[in-house]
């Protein structure tokens, strides 16, 4: 760079000084491997990375996975049917996440994922307090409803969000990584629940879930970092460049595909429980062993995916956990065969534990981070709705038939349609 100091005004000179300093700079840390001009090595990521995984493992793993384990005996001890019982999760769902999901997105887009993933823990725990304590529909459902509002502000949205800002070349480790929890606290809310319930009755082992989501999640949430400079919150889309990308074709591809196969992995994952111990008639700690094998196999699907889609193209990684869970499915028709059951936890684990990662990762790929918020409150408040309703739905034929068949072949249609949604999906960056 060269320096004209004799023609140039005081201002002009302090200007090339300044552009010198800071070419030296970029020099720096271009030679120096260990520069912390990537984000991804920075102790206070690890530390975010590290704070995902914490609420995730107590407001998806242990609020939302770990409270089909409990619809039993609800059923056996209030008389509720399955219908009533899966509809706590279907109409919280409804009202709570149209409502705040778009809110919500926004919100962290003005303000930062911190404060709102704080928030969502307070309320995720309060809920299981109190439905540890219902014997009403009534009391069920609102408490329910903050459940969801939990799930909603401290769930995948902001930590999604957060992660996404913090990695760039591997935000897939981080995501799955921090998916973990989720597989973690699947798998060990069925075990813990089950020794809880043996002492001191299901609805104390609800309140003691709550209490430890308290404790564990809340104080990791209030010490998170929001990433320390970000080009995109510090110069936020246009409104109008938001929403060209809301009516993109990709935009709708993506939102349908994810809304199809969530579905899918909802409307088994909360039924399973009650088909095992129900209709199947195993024991409380045969059903644990199920249940836990498919949130621990999710763990490897969560590392696996997250391996595969910083090498590989996101869109092939979609659909591989897309048909993953399309497959597993069929198994549950040999419901009796223990053989057919391990092969489902363990392919039906895998899908799960891609299924709710590989959408950010998408959708950061295709429209980039600058609103990513507001995306994912659209696209994760269309898949809660798929989330409620496909449980409930899948109930309620259970009811009116008398069997699971029908309700499971729903699943596999919807399944299907997710494969094909995602299978239209561009490979690469789209503009708005």
């Amino acid at each position: 760079m060269r320096l004209t100091f004799g023609t140039g005004t005081g201002q002009e000179v302090s200007e090339q000084i300044r552009a010198l300093e800071s070419d030296k700079k970029n020099l720096v840390d271009s030679r120096n491997p260990n520069s912390l001009q990537e984000p991804e090595t920075n102790r206070e990521s690890l530390q975010v990375t590290a704070t995902a995984f914490l609420v995730l493992f107590c407001v998806v793993g242990v609020a939302l996975w770990g409270l089909p384990f409990y619809y039993d005996f609800m059923v056996q001890q209030f008389g509720w049917t399955r219908a009533q019982v899966t509809s706590g999760n279907a109409l919280s769902k409804l009202v709570v996440g149209p409502i705040f999901g778009f809110i919500a997105g926004w919100m962290i887009d003005r303000f930062g994922p911190r404060r709102l993933m704080a928030a969502g823990v307070l309320m995720a725990g309060i809920a299981l307090l109190g439905l540890g304590t219902v014997s009403t529909l009534g009391m069920f459902y609102f408490f329910y409803m903050l459940n969801a509002l939990g799930y909603v502000c401290g769930g995948p949205l902001p930590n999604q969000v957060l992660l996404s800002r913090w990695f760039e070349k591997s935000r897939g480790k981080a995501m799955g990584f921090a998916y973990l929890g989720i597989g973690l606290g699947g798998a060990a809310v069925p075990w813990i629940s089950h020794a809880l319930i043996q002492h001191f009755g299901w609805q104390a082992a609800l309140r003691t879930l709550g209490l430890l989501i308290l404790l564990i999640a809340l104080p990791a949430a209030l010490l998170a970092k929001e990433p320390p400079h970000s080009n995109e919150r510090a110069a936020p889309a246009r409104f109008a460049e938001a929403r060209g990308a809301f009516t993109t074709i990709p935009f709708f591809l993506l939102t349908l595909g994810s809304m199809f196969s969530i579905a899918a992995v909802s409307g088994a994952q909360q039924n399973l429980k009650l088909f095992l111990s129900l209709d199947l008639h195993f024991a409380q700690s045969q059903a644990a062993r199920i249940l836990s094998l498919v949130l621990g196999f999710s763990i490897v699907g969560r590392l696996l995916m997250g391996w595969l889609a910083d090498r590989f193209p996101k869109k092939y990684v979609m659909l591989l956990i897309y048909m993953l869970v399309a497959a597993a499915l069929p198994l549950l028709f040999a419901g009796r065969s223990p053989a057919a059951l391990y092969t489902f936890a363990a392919v039906f684990g895998i899908g799960l534990g891609g299924d709710y990662m590989i959408v950010p990762l998408m959708t950061a790929e295709i429209f980039g981070v600058q609103f990513l918020g507001r995306l994912l409150g659209v696209i994760l408040t269309a898949g809660s709705v798929a989330e409620a309703v496909s449980p409930w739905l899948v109930g309620r034929l259970r009811d009116t038939t008398g069997s699971y068949s029908a309700g499971f072949l729903a699943l596999i249609g919807m399944a299907l349609l997710g494969v094909a949604a995602a299978a239209m999906l561009p490979k690469g960056r789209q503009s708005a």
